[in-house]
């Protein structure tokens, strides 16, 4: 990969190709430990493959062209699915490399080989090759590197991965996406990666709507980083999270003071989960019931036009914002 081109599942593409774009989706994802239930939790191909041509259609109802699969390496991760998706239905999917982060991964692989490697240059080793070279032994290659912290904290193993991150992207320009759990730690995320050379204006810190407070969104912006609004349909008490309406009031009150081409949106979906199905509690089926990725397009669009943003300001957070991002021009911060 290099500053021209952004590595697909299906090759290269330019920035021109990249059109309205979702910056965090997840089309397959597995809590770690689904792949030892893989008797009763198998993997369903035709089935997973109906789900997501379902969402691939529900995104293209609203222009969406392009979608970056941000499923990190140990959560179900599965270059080939996606590859298939994309040549079925043109949708031009951007897919991650990247742990998540540690009390919801798999860390034990990498603690065990810190004792007796050099495990931060193994990472980055990783990161380099999934995005240079290719992914288990294809030539799809990693479009945006994924980091993930812990609420409120950023763990020692955590930090190994911003840290090659920051040298992998120093090295390749590639874009680095991140999750904040509970939309906390986005200034430390920032701070730690642009101190170990990464540039600011590759980076978007993730979940920010998460955080209603506008003082601590002015604060990781003040980096020159991008903030990603991504959790549009997960709303309330089980995801910890504002509702989609305070979001959008968000959104106007950054735009008003002038951060509008700094915002970039997604739903963090999940189109199939993997092992063995969600028993849906009446609990869950409410809290569930924008969980899909046609919330922007149904809700938020229109909620955002009804608060007075223009056309204009609406199309950069779906299109201008992610070429400005994927792009290779030197940019200032704000």
């Amino acid at each position: 990969m290099n500053n021209q081109t952004i590595n697909s599942v299906t090759g290269p593409l330019s920035t021109d190709q990249l059109g309205r774009t979702l910056m965090h989706e997840h089309f397959l994802f597995g809590y770690c430990g689904f792949q030892g239930d893989a008797t009763l939790g198998g993997f369903q191909e035709e089935a997973y493959l109906s789900a997501c041509l379902q969402a691939i259609a529900d995104a293209k109802s609203y222009g969406i062209q392009t979608i970056v699969d941000a499923t990190t390496n140990e959560c179900g991760r599965n270059v080939k699915f996606l590859k298939k998706l994309s040549e079925m239905t043109g949708m031009q999917i951007i897919c991650s490399t990247g742990y998540y982060f540690e009390a919801e991964s798999s860390f034990a692989y990498w603690q065990f080989r810190s004792g007796f490697a050099d495990i931060e240059q193994e990472i980055y080793e990783m990161m380099k090759a999934e995005i240079t070279c290719g992914i288990e032994g294809t030539d799809i290659k990693a479009g945006v590197i994924k980091l993930a912290s812990s609420k409120d904290q950023i763990t020692p193993m955590e930090e190994h991965f911003f840290k090659a991150a920051a040298r992998v992207q120093k090295e390749t320009g590639v874009v680095i996406i991140t999750h904040t759990q509970q939309g906390t730690m986005g200034p430390a995320q920032a701070r730690l990666l642009i101190e170990n050379g990464a540039d600011p204006s590759k980076i978007a810190i993730g979940h920010m709507c998460g955080s209603l407070d506008l003082a601590y969104h002015e604060e990781v912006l003040s980096y020159g980083v991008y903030i990603n609004l991504d959790r549009f349909g997960l709303q309330g008490d089980l995801f910890h999270t504002p509702t989609d309406e305070q979001r959008m009031n968000l959104i106007q009150t950054l735009a008003e003071k002038g951060y509008g081409n700094k915002i970039l949106l997604g739903h963090d979906s999940v189109n199939v989960n993997l092992g063995r199905p969600i028993v849906m509690t009446d609990f869950m089926k409410e809290a569930l019931k924008d969980a899909n990725i046609r919330t922007i397009g149904c809700k938020v669009l229109p909620g955002l036009k009804q608060r007075g943003l223009s056309d204009c300001q609406i199309e950069a957070l779906l299109t201008d914002n992610p070429k400005e991002i994927f792009s290779d021009k030197v940019k200032a911060g704000r």
